[in-house]
């Protein structure tokens, strides 16, 4: 594979990394009126999905390709 290429995948990787523990630890959506709390659950699935890409990049980035 191309060094430029791996370079690419390797920022791409680190990014998606990034996203997916962010959206992961951004607190839970919460709304107050007066006594009435509501709070809505988390879904992570999707933070999951981009922190899979993320492993999937950064593998490919660092496979050594025919000398």
């Amino acid at each position: 594979m191309n060094k430029t290429i791996k370079s690419v995948l390797l920022v791409i990787g680190v990014i998606l990394l990034a996203y997916g523990i962010y959206t992961m630890v951004v607190p839970e959506t919460q709304i107050s009126i007066g006594d009435l709390d509501l709070v809505e659950a988390q879904d992570n699935t999707n933070a999951y999905i981009v922190l899979a890409l993320g492993i999937v990049a950064v593998a490919l980035s660092l496979i050594k390709g025919k000398n």
